[in-house]
């Protein structure tokens, strides 16, 4: 086998390889360095680019019009859509871009044989800015041969955003759909895979609604019980105190039979979660979920410290509180 040949610096700035801008090109991660170092990339300047890959983005959705719904798709929602609009509109031979919660086998985006994108919001991504890596999907989609998916790649880390890529006045209005039928233009032409992808989802869905009176709150169903999972702008700290102050003074629920059973945290928002009981549905929260929003608009303006009681309900709520993200 003959020996790898070693790379030598360059004997000077003028023969170190460099982008037109003077940046160090991004190559693999155990590939020699671009800069002549005699380095890995991943040991040389890949070692920034990586950190800023990595970076968690607590927030990635803040500054999006409903950013409180984009958690909920993409955290609490089994099948939804959304359109979306481009700040520079779409392409000429785009006519539609559409926010999905998942794609057939786990595509980050679809472009359909008509053209319109399908975006996926519920995959995994490659660095710690969801905002970003969703953004390097939808600008590759725009451009895709039609009818072909478009698969995960490295994220640049100094990428656009989805706040630089969409309109901030389109209006955002999710649909909540009974399966994933919205896959297909035409379920004759999927194929076998496709085909067998969309059966075992729609066979693991939980049927699910928006609630109309308020804003962001999910009913879903389960065999067991119902729930409301309610996806909260406020600060985290003032929420809980909110929270604590009506659950010590027996106002946290939603009405008999139901119970605020904790709380949980995505993408840096707060979701508080409660039990329903089977025989209530999304339309019979309605009322009482309006007239929690009053009752926590009044405990979110309250200045004074918290009872002993108050931070009894407080502690108890922060100790079953989980972090999903």
């Amino acid at each position: 086998m003959a020996k790898k040949r070693r790379l030598r610096p360059p004997t000077s700035a003028a023969a170190t390889p460099r982008t037109a801008d003077g940046e160090i090109p991004v190559v693999g991660a155990r590939e020699p360095c671009p800069c002549g170092s005699d380095r890995r990339y991943k040991a040389c300047h890949g070692r920034a680019a990586a950190q800023a890959a990595t970076e968690l983005v607590r927030r990635p959705f803040e500054g999006l019009p409903a950013e409180c719904d984009w958690v909920a798709l993409r955290e609490l929602v089994p099948a939804a859509t959304v359109r979306l609009a481009p700040r520079d509109g779409l392409p000429e031979d785009v006519p539609s871009l559409t926010l999905g919660t998942v794609l057939p086998m786990a595509w980050p985006a679809l472009r359909r044989d008509d053209g319109a994108v399908l975006l996926a919001l519920q995959n995994d991504t490659a660095t710690g800015d969801l905002s970003r890596d969703l953004a390097d999907v939808l600008t590759r989609a725009l451009t895709a041969p039609p009818g072909s998916p478009v698969a995960a790649e490295r994220t640049a880390p100094d990428g656009p955003r989805l706040q630089d890529l969409l309109d901030p006045d389109a209006p955002f209005e999710p649909e909540i759909h009974e399966g994933f039928e919205f896959w297909l233009d035409d379920a004759r032409q999927a194929t076998p895979e496709v085909t067998a992808s969309l059966e075992r989802a729609n066979a693991a869905v939980t049927p699910t609604a928006r609630l109309d009176g308020v804003t962001a709150a999910y009913w879903c169903r389960t065999p067991e019980k119902n729930h409301l999972r309610w996806v909260m702008p406020h600060p985290e700290e003032a929420l809980l105190d909110a929270l604590a102050r009506l659950h010590a003074a027996g106002t946290a629920g939603l009405g008999e039979g139901t119970r605020l059973v904790g709380s949980f945290r995505a993408h840096g928002l707060t979701v508080p979660v409660w039990d329903l009981p089977t025989a209530m549905g999304a339309e019979e929260c309605e009322k009482p979920a309006t007239a929690f929003g009053e009752r926590l608009a009044e405990a979110l303006a309250a200045t004074a410290p918290l009872t002993v009681d108050e931070r009894r309900a407080r502690s108890g709520l922060t100790n079953r509180q989980i972090t999903l993200n």
